[in-house]
């Protein structure tokens, strides 16, 4: 499963300021949730959906069909 933080912040032109200020996650964990090989807490995921006004499933891409 990748996460798509990197890539929806882009599209969106936001900092990782701004989008912890509109999540409540603080920066440093969003940092680390964009890294290639992090493991978010669904709760985290919660929070960022509702920040980006999206759907949980919006953040990430699977494999699985």
């Amino acid at each position: 499963m990748k996460i798509l933080l990197s890539k929806i912040i882009y599209e969106r032109n936001l900092s990782v300021r701004q989008l912890s200020i509109m999540s409540g996650v603080s920066k440093s964990t969003i940092h680390e949730d964009m890294e290639e090989d992090s493991n978010p807490k669904i709760k985290t995921l919660e929070q960022l959906a509702i920040g980006l006004n999206c759907r949980i499933t919006d953040l990430f891409e699977s494999n699985v069909k």
